[in-house]
């Protein structure tokens, strides 16, 4: 290597390195080259026990040694501006402050970390999860380190006397030579006691052995009891402390590695600390000796080709995989191909990881290892939380088990194009698999928690080859009765979806005659369907809500046969308008106690202004006039369903007599123009005394004063095309009750990344981004020149409205 600048592609990450010529180790002459050479071959052995673990680094920018200068070495934490993008990331939250570590995880990181002079690694005795969860210790350390007058031969006989008694414990402990002046004892854990639980454990053990042999060991950190004897620090198996990593080098004289041995080299006389190329031609002769301890607890590592394994994929049959790798190119895309074996993860549940995938169009990936593969379904609607409410659910191809630590970009033109990121990930407890028909599992989040699902194949026997399913998220009575019995609507009853209207201006209405004139309720859209003297209410994204509102039931009394109807929930406040605000409180609650509190305290009604079937015949090619009648005629009104007149009189009239009613504005709706399911018309035209707009909900900024520990504003957007573009934010509107609401809800759904265009950095410095998944609505004065929300206040949550339903209103 030449000393001037130059650029390099490690395992395809590309890497500027400089002063390759610098002398780190004026001893030995050892180069920043020679230190850059050793890790990239290192990181085959090393990886596993660096992976997903927060590395803080020691630095020495000029070298180690008498000629380095005060201040030359320091320890890093955090990153800085000018850590490469593609460096894997995690933050964690110390006391009054957030740091953001890096993960050496890849070979690529090794050779940055040599770059900047990052000599030695340190890491905790605990992973990060897959979704960025603090995952509990998997291995216990102890640090054997020699007080004056003690050396590395004392270290080796404490070693072999606190190998008998971990043991005991039905612990295999395996030693490092620290490089500096111990000895590391580690040894692997199931992953189920926390920190504190497993250096309660290694302080009874270093009293023991203090007490057993008094002479030798001590177990108290003060100098002054340390003379001749070896200290069994403990103390590093709290969470927030560190050891270096093991093959990380040492900033000593001489190029030191923390290096892993086997209990037959400690017994001898002539054992010694091990320089960087004696490390490297030992591992190239016998391997790694303490491998076994990531055996089965490192989720993910870089091997040699730059690819991420998991486990053992050797014996996935090639069939399982042929179609999800016929449909990439490797040379592409980041994501796995399922091609190398990688260390198998034995015992223990299998695995299961939802993936949040912006792709043309949100969606999340639910896959359940079984077989060898990730058996996949692709969720449009997301993952369902009310066990009254079915999400569809699209099988997809089998994907390899590497898939399930996978998250990164997948280029445009590339099947499945988008960003992918883990939305939680676990294990799962198998209850029924029967392979096109049904599967049932309790899964074991990280983030989310444990919940059981039911997923079951739509079609009947002569439909085995359908991909369509529906998913179910259990409760405690879904436990006794089978999941097909609440799985959706009768076949006679399927429900469409609703005509929606176009925003307007009166001042495009010339023809009164041809147009009627209703008025608009501030509530939500629904969809009754009514059979059998039962009825059930269906959102416009085509979710079930009847269980939040029971106190609509009576519409089954109202039409004496199946029907369909159109209509609005709203709530009425005291003064006995509609008040959305009011219906917020009546949204999204499932509990049967919650939705009887709210019952009683903000009843709401059904506004009945279309029907769309009517005794098992569709109605939508009737013009509204006929419709109209058929509804009047059908409809029996009661104290909770009404069918609101239309408008006798022109639009003028309409208009003043909603703002007098304290209404939101009117609909005009073409007399002669029919019900089209689904489909945005300009046969229906909303006209609104006030402005407002839907929009995306993709992060938050944090409030000062009273509100500095919570939500400040809401960071605002509207899809364009593909992407979503920043409109701006909204603070006020917010009553105390929403504020509280806020944060914690906000909390489940962050993300690292900013997902939108166009936010000015003003507004993206303090931001904390979320999964832009919820819809909210504003009333705002007028869009600026820049494309930006004027004087926005928050109207409230539109939880019956996709992101896919948001459209800038004109």
């Amino acid at each position: 290597m030449a000393s001037e600048e130059q650029f390099v592609t490690v395992d395809g990450q590309r890497l500027k390195l400089t002063s390759l010529d610098k002398v780190l180790y004026p001893e030995t002459g050892t180069t920043k080259a020679d230190v850059l050479d050793y890790y990239s071959r290192i990181a085959d052995v090393m990886i596993p026990h660096t992976a997903n673990r927060p590395a803080t680094r020691k630095r020495w920018v000029n070298g180690v040694g008498t000629a380095a200068k005060p201040g030359d070495m320091f320890f890093q934490k955090n990153l800085d501006e000018s850590t490469p993008s593609w460096i894997a990331r995690r933050e964690l939250h110390h006391k009054n402050h957030v740091n953001e570590y890096p993960l050496v995880n890849d070979r690529a990181t090794l050779a940055w970390l040599g770059q900047i002079a990052a000599l030695e690694i340190h890491v905790p005795q605990w992973q990060f999860g897959r979704t960025g969860v603090q995952k509990y210790p998997d291995r216990l350390v102890l640090d054997l380190d020699p007080g004056e007058g003690a050396g590395l031969q004392e270290c080796a006989e404490v070693a072999r006397l606190a190998r008998e008694i971990l043991q005991h414990m039905g612990l295999d402990p395996l030693p490092v030579t620290s490089g500096s002046k111990g000895i590391h004892l580690y040894a692997a854990l199931d992953g189920k006691q926390d920190s504190n639980a497993v250096s309660a454990v290694a302080h009874e053990l270093a009293r023991a052995l203090e007490a057993d042999h008094p002479d030798l060991i001590v177990s108290d950190m003060k100098k002054e009891l340390r003379h001749g004897k070896v200290l069994v620090d403990w103390s590093q198996n709290n969470a927030a402390k560190t050891t270096v990593a093991p093959y990380s080098l040492r900033g000593r004289l001489r190029p030191t590695v923390a290096a892993p041995r086997t209990w037959r080299e400690l017994a001898s006389s002539n054992l010694t600390h091990l320089d960087y190329t004696e490390v490297l031609a030992r591992v190239k002769r016998r391997g790694d000796p303490l491998a076994s301890l990531a055996a089965g607890h490192t989720e993910a590592c870089a091997t040699s080709d730059g690819s991420r394994a998991l486990y053992d994929t050797s014996q996935i049959g090639e069939s399982r995989l042929a179609k999800y790798r016929s449909m990439r190119d490797p040379s592409k895309t980041a994501e796995p191909m399922g091609a190398k074996p990688a260390a198998a993860v034995k015992g223990g549940d299998p695995s299961f990881v939802i993936q949040e995938h912006h792709a043309r169009r949100l969606h999340y990936d639910f896959r359940l290892e079984h077989d060898g593969v990730l058996v996949s379904w692709a969720l449009p609607k997301g993952v369902p939380t009310d066990p009254g409410q079915n999400h569809l659910a699209v099988q997809t191809e089998d994907h390899p088990l590497e898939y399930g630590t996978f998250e990164g970009k997948i280029p445009e033109g590339e099947y499945g194009a988008g960003d992918v990121t883990i939305w939680d990930a676990g294990t799962y407890q198998l209850e029924k698999w029967r392979d096109g028909e049904e599967v049932i599992a309790t899964i074991h989040g990280e983030k989310h928690g444990t919940h059981r699902y039911a997923l079951i194949h739509t079609g009947g026997a002569e439909e085995k080859s359908s991909n369509n399913w529906l998913i179910h998220v259990m409760n405690d009575k879904d436990a006794k009765t089978s999941p097909r019995k609440t799985v959706g609507p009768s076949p006679r009853t399927k429900s469409i979806s609703p005509m929606l209207a176009t925003a307007g201006e009166a001042t495009a209405l010339n023809q009164d005659a041809a147009w009627a004139y209703e008025m608009k309720w501030d509530g939500i859209r629904a969809i009754a369907i009514v059979e059998a003297g039962t009825a059930r209410f269906i959102s416009r994204n085509g979710i079930d809500i009847t269980v939040s509102y029971p106190d609509l039931a009576e519409v089954s009394r109202a039409v004496d046969r199946r029907a369909t109807l159109d209509g609005e929930i709203v709530a009425v406040n005291k003064q006995g308008r509609p008040d959305f605000g009011l219906l917020q409180t009546r949204m999204r609650l499932t509990k049967s106690a919650d939705v009887e509190r709210a019952s009683e305290t903000t009843p709401v009604h059904f506004m009945v202004f279309d029907i769309v079937h009517w005794d098992g015949k569709s109605t939508t090619q009737l013009d509204y006039d006929r419709r109209r009648a058929l509804l009047m005629e059908v409809v029996t009104e009661t104290a909770r369903i009404q069918v609101p007149p239309a408008f006798d009189g022109g639009i003028d009239e309409a208009l003043r007599s909603s703002s007098e009613l304290g209404l939101e504005g009117i609909m005009a709706k073409r007399r002669d123009g029919r019900y089209m399911p689904g489909r945005r018309s300009s046969g229906w035209i909303k006209i609104k005394h006030h402005r407002s707009q839907e929009v995306v909900v993709a992060g938050w900024r944090p409030g000062k004063g009273r509100r500095s520990h919570g939500v400040g504003s809401l960071l605002l957007a509207i899809p364009e095309g593909d992407k979503l573009r920043y409109v701006g934010r909204v603070g006020t509107g917010f009553t105390d009750r929403a504020l509280d609401e806020l944060l914690p809800r906000l909390q489940k759904m962050e993300r690292k990344t900013n997902p939108l265009v166009g936010v000015p950095s003003a507004d993206a410095r303090d931001a904390h981004w979320v999964t832009p998944s919820l819809v909210g609505e504003v009333q705002f004065a007028e869009w600026t020149v820049t494309g930006r929300l004027r004087q926005p206040a928050w109207r409230g949550w539109r939880p019956d409205k996709e992101i896919t339903d948001v459209t800038r209103e004109k």
